[in-house]
């Protein structure tokens, strides 16, 4: 397994293409759900995935203070291959990349609903009522540094 963590003018345009790729996959096709995924956000952030051989299997993005949420943000949250823990492990090396880059000492991010445990896993609690977003339950989680 190999972590892969560019800003956005150090993606190749093979590994752009391949990450909206793996996202629309997910978010707009897997979960039947019709947004707007190239939302003007990726251009500002640090884009993290997880390959095994070619194949993409998990990736996440981390977002400035100010662009998708006024905290720092980590979003886009996906696995391709479900109960092998590389959605941890994604999560936990965004974190560490918005600590890094973007001195981050409270993370914000907007999670299915479904996946609060998940997400409270790696540090996150719950910091928000239940929302609509896209037709989809969704709160608001916080990670803030120890």
């Amino acid at each position: 397994m190999t972590l892969h963590e560019k800003p956005y003018g150090k993606l190749t345009l093979d590994e752009l293409y391949e990450l909206l790729r793996v996202r629309s996959e997910v978010f707009v096709v897997e979960q039947n759900c019709v947004y707007q995924d190239m939302d003007g956000d990726d251009q500002d952030s640090i884009h993290l995935w997880l390959t095994v051989g070619d194949k993409v299997v998990a990736l996440a993005r981390v977002c400035p203070a100010g662009t998708h949420l006024d905290e720092v943000s980590i979003g886009r949250v996906v696995t391709t291959e479900r109960g092998k823990g590389y959605g941890k492990q994604i999560m936990l090396h965004a974190i560490d990349a918005a600590i890094a880059h973007f001195g981050a000492t409270r993370i914000d991010i907007e999670a299915q609903e479904y996946a609060r445990g998940f997400y409270e896993s790696v540090g996150f609690r719950q910091s928000s009522d239940t929302f609509m977003l896209d037709g989809i339950p969704h709160i608001r989680m916080t990670w803030t540094k120890a």
